[in-house]
């Protein structure tokens, strides 16, 4: 789904509040969705360069994209690059059947009716949901996005002040999808959630019959895990982030974090919840098929085990890297399915053209 667009491979450029993450594909063949991967790296930034999606420190940032281009050899030069958070608005939205001509014309009155924000310091993008025109009643589905220019601005600046263009910009929640979509069309026929965890905002995803339906972002995140670590232990943030994945350090055991962590994954649980109440109290479903959690907090130890537990569903680790092919002796196997989960939104937006 296409936002801000204005068509060349992009590179899929990540930029989260922990750490930036870069994947570069190439496709395999024309007109069919397989790919190759080309090139990935990640690279960690401290908690203060990005607060709340907003870039308080540019110089470490444009520094980080240099060097993650740099190190890893990537060769494409335009990027793909996604915002999620407060500053974005997406819509499903009712309109009278009409040409892409006619929406093209009649998109920004419509989106004024939706878009909470004014309409001058939005950019915004649409596209029709196929499928769901209806001629009986006269109607089509339109998926409607708004986000507020300087979000925008702030990651197009840093991006081209690191020598590198600017392609797409894309919605988190929409390279969510795009990444499932890619890795696992055995899935279409079912209702999934994709819960994508981040270190500061949560992108939840509503699939129905391999269309996106729904989608939330909530702003809780990984973070929070570590910020309780840290506080109830008096740690170091880093030493907190790595108890947080279940690695010991310092002799202290990651099973004395336990108490500290479920308490924080009862808050995801019943932010996941709230949406999956609102999502069902606007459609006829019940309950869902599969919740495929993403993101770097989605190995948090036991967290996918109570999201199965209280949604009665099976839940699976999301694998962006499930279908993409990839030469096993430029990269590890074990350690792609490790780092998998983190790489979800990037390999989503690795995936677009220009």
């Amino acid at each position: 789904m296409a936002l801000f667009a204005k068509a060349k491979q992009c590179v899929g450029l990540d930029i989260g509040s922990s750490a930036i993450k870069l994947v570069e594909l190439k496709p395999m063949t024309k007109g069919d969705k397989k790919f190759q991967l080309l090139g990935m790296g990640i690279e960690q930034i401290s908690p203060e360069v990005i607060v709340d999606g907003t870039v308080m420190d540019a110089v470490s940032v444009i520094d980080a994209i240099e060097r993650i281009f740099r190190e890893n050899k990537i060769k494409g030069d335009t990027t793909s690059t996604g915002v999620s958070g407060n500053p974005v608005i997406i819509r499903k939205i009712s309109l009278p059947l009409m040409s892409p001509e006619e929406l093209a014309e009649s998109i920004q009155w419509e989106a004024e009716q939706y878009i909470p924000f004014d309409i001058d310091e939005v950019n915004i993008g649409y596209e029709i949901l196929h499928g769901t025109q209806n001629t009986d009643h006269g109607t089509m589905d339109v998926i409607l996005a708004a986000v507020k220019k300087e979000k925008v601005n702030d990651y197009v600046s840093v991006i081209k002040q690191a020598g590198k263009n600017v392609g797409i910009v894309d919605v988190d929640a929409f390279a969510l999808y795009n990444c499932f979509e890619l890795n696992y069309p055995e899935e279409r026929s079912k209702t999934i959630a994709l819960v994508n965890i981040g270190a500061n905002v949560m992108n939840i995803n509503i699939v129905e019959n391999g269309i996106s339906v729904f989608w939330r972002d909530s702003t809780i995140g990984g973070s929070q895990y570590t910020e309780a670590v840290q506080k109830e232990m008096n740690l170091s943030y880093q030493q907190s982030e790595n108890l947080k994945k279940g690695i010991e350090i310092d002799g202290i055991s990651s099973d004395k974090v336990i108490p500290i962590i479920n308490s924080v994954s009862e808050t995801f649980l019943a932010e996941i919840q709230r949406t999956f109440e609102f999502y069902q109290s606007q459609t006829n479903k019940d309950h869902m098929d599969k919740v495929f959690l993403s993101g770097g907090s989605s190995r948090v130890p036991g967290l996918d085990q109570q999201v199965s537990e209280r949604f009665g569903t099976p839940v699976e680790i999301f694998n962006p890297f499930k279908a993409v092919s990839f030469n096993p002796k430029e990269f590890d196997p074990d350690f792609l399915l490790d780092i998998g989960p983190t790489m979800v939104i990037a390999v989503g937006l690795a995936t677009r053209e220009v």
